[in-house]
């Protein structure tokens, strides 16, 4: 899908502000790539893209493809605006918010239940628990944090 995407950085303390027409294809429920540029959107970790969770009622779903088909319905051949950091992520990846519109794509994944604070970060903790208090996304039963699974994943040499 092509999609209108601004990307600002902060660099030097000057905005720089790119515009284009790009093809986003968006990896999982917290990573983009635009016009071949990887993105990780910044600050939330969301279900690898083959983790399974349980639901209410204790049957498994594939919460990593429902995460990435959140995603893909916020964005949902939409203008995609990024504001990224200077600097990238040890794999590469510019650590961006992202908004469509005014809606903060970082912010409604961790509010939908579809992606937790990285690493226990403070700045959406409020999202967390109205997610958690009504059973949203991976709140609806059991889940096992997306850092867990991917080291529970390299240990038995299982992919994404």
């Amino acid at each position: 899908m092509k999609y209108r995407f601004f990307i600002s950085s902060l660099i030097g303390g000057i905005m720089s502000i790119n515009v284009a027409i790009a093809q986003i294809k968006i990896v999982d429920g917290d990573s983009l790539e635009i016009a071949g540029e990887r993105i990780r959107v910044d600050g939330i970790d969301a279900p690898e893209f083959l983790q399974v969770c349980q639901n209410a009622a204790g049957n498994d779903y594939s919460c990593g493809q429902e995460a990435l088909r959140y995603m893909q319905k916020l964005i949902d051949n939409q203008e995609v605006h990024c504001n990224c950091e200077p600097q990238k992520d040890r794999y590469g990846r510019k650590l961006c918010e992202c908004f469509v519109g005014d809606l903060c794509l970082n912010r409604e994944m961790v509010r939908a239940g579809w992606a937790i604070p990285y690493r226990d970060n403070d700045k959406y903790q409020k999202e967390l628990l109205t997610a958690q208090q009504h059973k949203r996304g991976i709140w609806q039963g059991k889940n096992m944090r997306p850092a867990i699974y991917r080291v529970l994943s390299r240990q038995n040499g299982k992919s994404k």
